[in-house]
């Protein structure tokens, strides 16, 4: 089946999550992502969780469906056949730091003398500009930088991060969204660009109103734990066997569980009367919300709300997410055989289309797995030259 990708190369240069995501979230999508590592693997490979046969588990994660080639980029030779692969491809996406770039010669000034076409997606904690640009940086640091933690937890907690890193998938999709209006343009001029996203930058834009608020209401966002700051009641309450969030955002939802709770009355009390009314007394509503909850089942409180249009989900553990009609049905846990270790379950594709469907159909790759073909097919080396680079640590 034909994908909205294909023919598209895209030169993976990036390790740990972010770089490496956005690369696969392309290859789900037709592109040809070659990932490039040093000769016995690239640093991520050896990050936990560990399979039974201690491999390193993330780049199963993130490398579906590419493939994989080894390159000593720190050596003459592996430049100059770097320089051949960058040639015949369409996209660059690395996560070095500047000194390291450099020195491979991955600079968009560069990369332009070798194919005026080639598009560069740098992904770095702090960006290619501004005083920090040469330090590394990790997601918790970005969320503690942008003030996320600040606003996150119950309040009188420490400052936390999230449980996942949300900031390196946000990044990696802006990465992917900045290749595709690279390409746009490409088709338009015939030129390349440079696509510069970084942690930092991704933390801060998910920051909501948080500054507005600041600037010109001289308010600051609060820790408030589970309830979002200008609903009521939207926060997630115990039911007797469980969790469950409730998100009560319009009057005419409102109304809705003011009707199923028996207490028509409040729809037109003054106190709540108003989204504006409601989060200040949102203490009040939520003893209300909660005192309904406390009796019934998770599977109950979820029904009954969502039959009315009220929006409600349960908190689930892991292994519920599994067991999800929704989550199911919209094949958002895929499953990929790995040798020796069995099928792995990754989670799926986000994105939908209706014509040209993304899938991930191909696991990760071992170390250079794909040498042979890609430096035949692509460079159109012979068996006795692939031999030749690896006798001497090139490839």
């Amino acid at each position: 089946m034909e994908k909205v990708l294909d023919g598209i190369r895209i030169l993976d240069l990036s390790y740990f999550i972010a770089g490496p995501f956005c690369t696969m979230l392309l290859a789900s999508m037709g592109a040809e992502v070659i990932r490039i590592e040093p000769p016995g693997g690239s640093l991520d490979r050896d990050i936990g969780p560990y399979s039974p046969s201690g491999e390193g588990m993330y780049p199963w994660h993130y490398c579906c469906n590419k493939k994989g080639i080894t390159l000593n980029t720190r050596e003459e030779k592996g430049k100059e056949i770097l320089r051949e692969l960058i040639g015949k491809s369409d996209i660059v996406v690395e996560s070095y730091l500047p000194k390291a770039k450099k020195a491979i010669g991955l600079e968009f000034s560069k990369l332009q003398e070798i194919h005026r076409g080639i598009i560069l997606v740098s992904f770095s904690g702090y960006g290619q500009t501004g005083p920090y640009s040469s330090r590394g940086g990790f997601d918790a640091i970005a969320q503690g930088m942008s003030g996320m933690m600040s606003i996150t937890g119950f309040p009188g907690s420490v400052p936390l991060k999230a449980g996942s890193a949300v900031i390196d998938y946000g990044t990696a999709l802006y990465g992917a969204l900045g290749a595709l209006l690279a390409l746009h343009y490409r088709e338009k001029t015939g030129l390349g660009q440079a696509v510069d996203v970084c942690l930092l930058d991704t933390a801060v834009s998910f920051m909501e109103t948080v500054f507005a608020e600041y600037a010109f209401l001289n308010s600051k966002r609060s820790q408030i734990g589970n309830r979002r700051p200008y609903t009521a009641p939207t926060d997630m309450f115990q039911a007797r066997d469980g969790y469950v969030n409730i998100s009560i955002s319009t009057d005419t939802i409102w109304k809705r569980f003011t009707q199923l709770i028996g207490k028509p009355e409040l729809a037109d009390d003054p106190e709540f009367k108003s989204n504006r009314h409601r989060f200040q007394n949102h203490e009040a509503l939520n003893s209300i919300a909660a005192q309904w909850i406390s009796d019934k089942t998770v599977k109950e409180v979820v029904e009954k709300l969502n039959e009315i249009g009220v929006p409600a989900g349960p908190v689930y553990g892991i292994s519920e997410v599994f067991d999800d009609a929704q989550i199911k049905a919209r094949r958002m846990i895929e499953y990929l055989e790995y040798p020796g270790e069995g099928k792995i379950p990754i989670p799926g594709i986000a994105i939908k289309l209706s014509e040209t469907p993304g899938t991930l159909d191909k696991r990760g790759p071992k170390v250079g797995e794909h040498n042979h073909e890609v430096y035949g097919a692509v460079l159109n080396y012979g068996d006795e030259k692939i031999y030749e680079l690896k006798e001497a640590k090139i490839i």
